[in-house]
């Protein structure tokens, strides 16, 4: 299974850096200039080997370039990230992660987002969750 919480710091962050790319791909030039205090550009390539061995990610030829894309749909990715987030810092509880996030000053939401968060409180009390 393609588990993101099992990644270790440095994977994550490479993930995070191909995920934050506007087209989802990457060679190992962008990522190690996009990472502070960035290992060797043969550690990165070493270490997008590892993620691709896992599952994480494939590489296609570009010229004498490998541009490496993740097999993950973004949505599968986010919901691992929330998944370990949550587990974390909130001892597996949804509820704290969210208020946590609500008790934020900045955080504004739209009419129609508090109307979707209304809906889906709605869902949850009807299926016992």
């Amino acid at each position: 299974m393609k588990e993101l919480q099992t990644l270790s710091r440095r994977e994550r962050e490479i993930m995070d850096i191909v995920f934050g790319t506007g087209a989802a791909c990457a060679t190992a030039t962008e990522v190690r200039a996009r990472m502070p205090d960035a290992p060797s550009y043969s550690a990165v390539r070493a270490t997008m080997r590892v993620l691709e061995q896992k599952g994480l990610l494939k590489h296609e030829h570009d010229g004498k370039r490998y541009v490496y894309r993740p097999t993950l749909h973004p949505v599968k990715a986010r919901k691992n990230a929330i998944t370990h987030l949550v587990n974390t810092f909130f001892d597996g509880s949804a509820a704290g992660a969210l208020l946590t996030l609500l008790e934020q000053p900045g955080n504004d939401l739209s009419p129609a987002e508090l109307d979707r968060m209304a809906q889906l409180i709605d869902r949850a009390r009807k299926e016992g969750r």
